[in-house]
């Protein structure tokens, strides 16, 4: 048996992640995956790579980084590719929190992995309600920082609930926290935004010298199984300080080789996310025509307001439609948007919810 003085004791109160259920035969509408695969020309490009696999992957993953330079116009030196987003949150907080007192503060509800990440760090989560309308209330995060806090998480879209944070009311807040607190706004989603009003965070980099933008691959580009994203930074030195906290050759050969492909295959990848806008567009209303409470959303999923009945509506989807939806309790259902097939299944289920 083994002496459990050798491991931390606060692990036992580490929330775990939990991935979306997938049951043999179901729709699974739980992890906001993409219904189709990568184009056969990104599986192509996966496919060669693997015949490397005998080799350790490129440390600095050199050629994604050059043509991520490239496409978003921001220095190669100021990038910093993880094995997906989620990872180089876990290393924000390893690069930015050095005390137990240390501070990350961000929206609740939001990614279920920032208290996570934020505790396997060793910092402190201080969480601030969304407001009334599902969305972060920027005045209350940046009422909350203090001399202890050193990272700040802004999740926009935001995961679970799609709504997002405007470009004015970030910039308010960038001012308002000052420049010796690091801000990451992730935008996982952020090919999905038709807002015009909403923020992107590229624009901003040389304006916020603590501003990290995150996105990923594993969404509109379809390579949620291949784990990679990527982070912008404002200054190098953040870049370089990410790089130095990451798991060697944690992103693949194949994750690279897909990545790359899927940007030389941008137009039909981005082309199928105005289709999803459509759909999200339609289930919401839908949802809204039978009485529920559905922000509106700018990702690729809804967030159904149910309370203290979101178990029961997740359990009806299941028992009723065989759809999975990601509850919750006792907040409420998040539902990826997918084919209007699979979302014709779920509006059935939820037209006959009575819980």
């Amino acid at each position: 048996m083994t002496d459990m003085t050798l491991i931390r004791p606060d692990l036992d109160s580490l929330p775990a992640y939990v991935p979306g259920r997938a049951i043999p035969g179901a729709i699974k509408l739980a992890s906001n995956e993409v219904a189709l695969p990568p184009p056969a020309a990104v599986l192509a490009a996966i496919a060669d790579a693997a015949a490397g696999g005998n080799r350790y992957p490129d440390l600095a993953v050199t050629g994604l980084s050059e043509r991520l330079a490239t496409e978003l116009h921001v220095g190669q030196e100021r990038i910093a590719v993880g094995c997906g987003s989620v990872s180089l949150c876990q290393q924000l907080v390893q690069i930015s929190c050095r005390e137990t007192t240390d501070e990350v503060i961000f929206a609740w509800r939001s990614f279920e992995a920032y208290p996570i990440v934020t505790q396997i760090g060793n910092a402190r989560a201080v969480t601030v309600p969304l407001d009334g309308e599902f969305r972060h209330d920027l005045d209350a995060m940046a009422a909350a920082v203090t001399a202890n806090t050193r990272l700040i998480f802004v999740c926009s879209p935001n995961n679970p609930t799609g709504t997002v944070v405007h470009r004015e009311e970030f910039e308010s807040f960038m001012a308002a926290v000052g420049p010796d607190v690091l801000v990451a706004l992730d935008e996982a989603y952020h090919e999905y935004v038709t807002d015009p009003d909403a923020v992107d965070g590229i624009p901003l980099l040389d304006r916020h010298p603590n501003l990290v933008v995150l996105r990923t691959f594993s969404k509109a580009y379809r390579l949620a199984g291949l784990r990679v994203g990527y982070a912008l930074c404002a200054s190098p030195e953040i870049a370089t300080a990410l790089k130095k906290v990451c798991a060697p050759f944690s992103v693949s050969t194949l994750a690279q080789a897909g990545a790359i492909a899927a940007l030389d295959n941008a137009g039909e990848l981005l082309a199928a996310c105005k289709e999803a806008v459509g759909e999200r567009v339609r289930v919401r209303d839908a949802l809204l025509a039978m009485g529920y409470t559905v922000p509106r959303t700018q990702a690729n999923f809804v967030w159904v307001a149910l309370g203290e009945r979101t178990a029961a509506f997740a359990a009806h989807c299941l028992e009723q439609q065989t759809v999975i939806v990601r509850p919750f309790h006792p907040d409420g259902c998040r539902v990826t948007v997918t084919t209007p097939e699979e979302d014709d299944r779920f509006l059935e289920a939820a037209r006959t919810f009575s819980g």
